[in-house]
């Protein structure tokens, strides 16, 4: 098996009548899910569990086996150990990423440079760390289970066409194809086939996905979670991006694509719509039992934070510290939230709020 070397983007010979109707479903449903978020009084702190819960699914596709729990069990309590902590470094590492990328695109647009960026935050401190982070590969690699590339799977370009490669991505994501969901499954499956990085790949190309909707302005917010889809399926997912260099079947990729948006979407618009219902039902209830004026701030903290401890909720609620104490004891009295570790002596209790989690899956 030789080097792949991929198509120059746009792809000239794609039969568009095989998924034209996918193309209106996808759409249809994206546009949905955006219409949601628009609807949401501030859809980053109500969707906060659902990015997190992108971040550790699109993290388990690569073999971490933390769980959202794990995520804000250890967050709530850092200074625990935990067998898992590399695995939730990952994770956490993919919430940073993504900040820094909507960050950057205000000053420097969807570019290599900022792909670049999100590469070297997603390997900070964890596996792949060693291995030229924040840079393009300079050395062949190849995917397989075995170390000896004669029995690789796929055999990714050489390190010297990589350079042109991405650039040719770079200039198809600023150019505007007929469909932006189309678009999108081709930048995400050119940017595996070339493989830019010796390692991080497969994240760096999931996080992308809502980053490039976001740019095109297709959401109004960077919230897109496909890696659910992708993880039940994940043989599918890896089969039909091996297609496209054995047999150059693009079609059978953009259609996979767009099913997995057209699935996903709807579970994801569910989600979000209960989410959103659990919010205004909570933000009635918190107003009536606690008789606070910082009830908003109370709700924000709890969607943003369904697991947490007596002292962060003091310290990071931006709430006055006698009314943060008062509040905490009647979330708990009217079973807003329940307590998973009574504290003791200096060490806090420890918090849940169940029904949030309960959504969030």
């Amino acid at each position: 098996m030789k080097p792949y070397l991929p198509l120059k983007l746009p792809i000239q010979k794609m039969d568009w009548v095989k998924f034209i109707q996918l193309i209106g479903r996808a759409n249809a449903e994206v546009a949905r899910f955006d219409g949601l978020l628009q609807s949401m009084p501030n859809p980053a702190v109500l969707l906060s569990p659902l990015t997190t819960q992108e971040a550790v699914l699109s993290s388990k596709i690569e073999g971490t086996k933390a769980t959202l729990q794990d995520v804000l069990k250890y967050e709530a309590n850092p200074k625990e150990k935990t067998e898992k902590y590399h695995d939730i470094q990952e994770i956490l590492n993919y919430r940073k990423a993504m900040v820094y990328a909507l960050k950057e695109l205000k000053n420097i647009s969807f570019t290599n440079r900022l792909i670049r960026g999100i590469h070297s935050i997603l390997l900070d401190g964890v596996r792949g760390q060693g291995r030229d982070r924040g840079n393009f590969r300079k050395m062949q690699v190849h995917i397989g289970k075995s170390v000896d590339i004669k029995k690789a799977t796929y055999i990714p370009p050489i390190p010297q066409d990589v350079p042109k490669l991405m650039s040719n991505l770079e200039k198809y994501i600023h150019a505007d194809d007929k469909d932006f969901l189309v678009q999108l499954a081709i930048v995400h499956a050119q940017f595996e086939i070339i493989h830019p990085f010796w390692d991080g790949n497969g994240r760096v190309g999931r996080i992308i996905m809502p980053i490039f909707l976001y740019f095109k302005k297709v959401l109004s917010s960077p919230m897109f979670y496909l890696s659910a889809y992708f993880e039940t399926n994940r043989e599918a997912y890896y089969q039909k991006l091996l297609l496209i260099s054995q047999d150059n079947d693009w079609e059978g990729w953009v259609i996979y694509f767009l099913n997995a948006v057209i699935i996903q979407s709807k579970e994801n618009i569910n989600k979000a719509k209960s989410i959103h219902k659990l919010y205004d039902i909570k933000k009635d209830k918190i107003a009536e039992t606690t008789r606070s004026r910082y009830a908003i701030k109370t709700l924000d903290f709890l969607f943003c934070n369904p697991i947490f401890t007596s002292s962060q909720f003091v310290s990071m609620s931006r709430i006055p510290k006698t009314s943060a104490w008062r509040l905490l004891r009647l979330l708990e009295q009217f079973s807003i939230i329940k307590i998973i570790h009574k504290g003791a002596g200096t060490k806090p209790s420890t918090y849940v709020f169940t029904k949030l989690l309960k959504i969030v899956g």
